[in-house]
């Protein structure tokens, strides 16, 4: 698991990694395993990225959301995002 910090991370992994936080169907834990940051790290990146508005229409979203989380999501999904989510491949 790569593990970047939130000073290095590089404009494309910032803008990836929040289109991954606003995605409903990707959890803090698919985040993780991909840029090594933890739920909270993703909410300080979040805070310090968004207009203050945005940041907490994303909280408000994604605070309890079942999908968000690995813990609260039904054992059914085993996959992080949706199968026509990525247009490019």
């Amino acid at each position: 698991m790569p593990r970047f910090s939130l000073n290095t991370l590089s404009e494309s992994d910032i803008s990836r990694l929040i289109e991954m936080a606003w995605e409903d169907r990707t959890p803090f834990d698919a985040i993780e395993k991909s840029f090594g940051l933890t739920e909270a790290e993703v909410i300080k990146l979040m805070r310090h990225e968004l207009k203050r508005g945005s940041f907490e229409l994303w909280r408000k979203r994604v605070t309890g959301r079942a999908t968000k989380h690995v813990a609260l999501r039904s054992k059914l999904v085993d996959r992080a995002y949706c199968p026509t989510q990525y247009k490019n491949k």
